[in-house]
């Protein structure tokens, strides 16, 4: 069976039309089909293949996503619960979840129709505003659920609760409610435990608490996480992935627990964990 492969590239990035246009050239001297949202067809001036982005989960066995960390995490929102496989083809600056880069785009093509790979399932969240008893705001995300202060704001207070039991409350910036996934992201620079990407755990990680004792605590991934939140200004709010959130007012009550579905990552069998953390996040 004829496989099926979606290209989306982020088109803010100054490279994405013309690995796109590769790439798509690539798959196609294979044989193999290939359908782009419209904008990202239409920039390479291949309108043919363009597919309204409502109807492209339908259209796809695995996407092809060019750009970086933040690309993907957008895309993984959007298309999770369709289970369609994600490969990452870093034109950004860390590009940490991605698996190739363009300068070896015939070797992962090569490799994605010899079915060369693996799929890696990735826990993810949902995360919940809930205010006077009304659900307010819902969202998924790959990496973590932020609740915090305004740049410039005066702290807030948090009761955290796991399962109904109060795990700790704390005034400070917030809290990170992290994914494995995101345990190398905004948690990690809070002082979060970095932990392999296949557990089946969340991380929950103070920001600036005003208290010695609140440190960062590792539960597992079937488990409820409540949010009660208190401040004496308005300039606070949950943020997804560090892309989409929305504000928060005092009294709120955030509820992160794991998503119904999760994000489906291709991975090489060489590329180890740990020799991708030193090389992304050495700082060399």
């Amino acid at each position: 069976m004829q496989k099926k492969f979606g290209i989306l590239a982020n088109r803010n990035k100054s490279n994405a039309d013309s690995v796109a246009k590769r790439l798509t050239e690539t798959l196609q001297r294979r044989g193999a089909l290939v359908v782009m949202d419209e904008q990202g067809a239409a920039a390479i001036g291949r309108a043919e293949l363009g597919v309204p982005r409502a109807d492209f989960a339908a259209a796809v066995d695995m996407i092809f996503v060019l750009g970086g960390d933040g690309t993907l995490l957008g895309v993984a929102r959007e298309f999770a619960c369709h289970d369609i496989p994600l490969l990452g083809i870093n034109i950004g600056h860390l590009g940490f979840l991605s698996e190739a880069e363009p300068s070896d785009l015939e070797l992962a093509v090569n490799r994605v129709l010899a079915d060369e790979y693996f799929l890696e399932r990735r826990l993810m969240l949902q995360a919940e505003v809930w205010r006077e008893e009304r659900l307010l705001y819902r969202s998924v995300g790959l990496n973590d659920a932020g609740i915090g202060k305004g740049s410039f704001a005066r702290m807030i207070e948090v009761k955290v609760a796991v399962d109904d039991e109060v795990w700790d409350e704390f005034a400070g910036d917030g809290l990170i409610v992290s994914t494995p996934t995101g345990s190398t992201a905004y948690s990690l620079s809070c002082g979060g435990p970095i932990v392999v990407p296949h557990m089946q755990v969340m991380i929950l990680t103070p920001i600036c608490a005003h208290k010695l004792v609140s440190r960062p605590c590792v539960i597992d991934g079937s488990q409820r996480v409540t949010v009660d939140v208190r401040a004496t200004h308005r300039d606070l709010g949950l943020t997804v992935d560090g892309q989409v959130g929305v504000a928060l007012q005092s009294g709120d009550r955030v509820i992160v627990a794991r998503a119904q579905c999760d994000t489906v990552l291709v991975r090489w069998r060489e590329r180890a964990f740990f020799s991708i953390l030193q090389s992304k996040l050495s700082g060399e």
